[in-house]
């Protein structure tokens, strides 16, 4: 696969350090990751140029919070390494599969990236997007031989 251009790699890392920062502040970890992805904040990042994906993570932080009405305080704190990581994993996914900050978190949310974390940090983020994608289709297949119910797909 062709490599992220540079202003993409700086991209993904402000949304890393912007999921970091939430750590910092102590933001409930599950609630802030959902706010966030589905915010109107990460559809600017998503968009091809918007004023925002320049902002810098704390103004980030601060037009999710004015958003939001008030993001939770720390109820789930996930370790700031995994924030990051989180963070950056999804921006990148955005760039290599180009889906929406909402489409992304229903293929992997909050907890799962949390989980996959300490398995999934050390390998290319290509690889570890895939792997996102395989424990998804995993799931969905051990829902449906069990007779749950299965989500639409996007």
């Amino acid at each position: 696969m062709e490599a992220l251009t540079l202003e993409k790699r700086q991209l993904c890392d402000i949304q890393g350090r912007l999921f970091e920062l939430a750590f910092k502040a102590r933001y409930d970890s599950p609630a802030f990751i959902e706010a966030f992805m589905k915010s109107r904040t990460a559809a600017a990042l998503d968009d091809v140029y918007d004023r925002l994906q320049w902002a810098g993570e704390e103004y980030l932080l601060e037009e999710l919070n004015d958003e939001t009405g008030g993001l939770p305080k720390a109820g789930t704190l996930f370790p700031q390494e995994a924030m990051y990581w989180t963070g950056y994993v999804y921006r990148f996914w955005h760039y290599r599969m180009g889906e929406s900050s909402r489409d992304i978190i229903a293929h992997a949310d909050a907890q799962t990236m949390n989980d996959c974390w300490a398995g999934f940090h050390t390998l290319d983020v290509d690889m570890a997007i895939e792997n996102l994608l395989e424990l998804e289709a995993l799931s969905q297949n051990a829902g449906a031989a069990q007779g749950e119910p299965q989500s639409p797909g996007p």
